[in-house]
C-alpha cells in the first residue's frame, strides 16, 4: 500500500461532515401543522401569563 492512512482519513472526514449536516435536523418528528399549533399554544399561555401578571400590578 502506497497511499498509507489515505482511507482512514478519507473516512474520517465523511463521517465528520455528515455529523454536521444532521445537526440542524429537528428530531421531533410533528408536521408542519402540528408544530404550528404546539407553537401557538404555548404563545397563547406566554400572553395570558402576561395579561395575569399586568391585571395584579395595576390593581395594587
Amino acid at each position: 500500500m502506497t497511499r498509507g492512512n489515505q482511507r482512514d482519513l478519507a473516512r474520517a472526514k465523511n463521517q465528520k461532515k455528515q455529523a454536521d449536516a444532521n445537526k440542524g435536523k429537528r428530531t421531533d418528528n410533528l408536521t408542519v401543522e402540528q408544530r404550528k399549533a404546539r407553537d401557538a399554544e404555548v404563545m397563547r399561555e406566554k400572553q395570558k401569563k402576561k395579561e395575569d401578571a399586568a391585571a395584579a400590578g395595576t390593581s395594587k
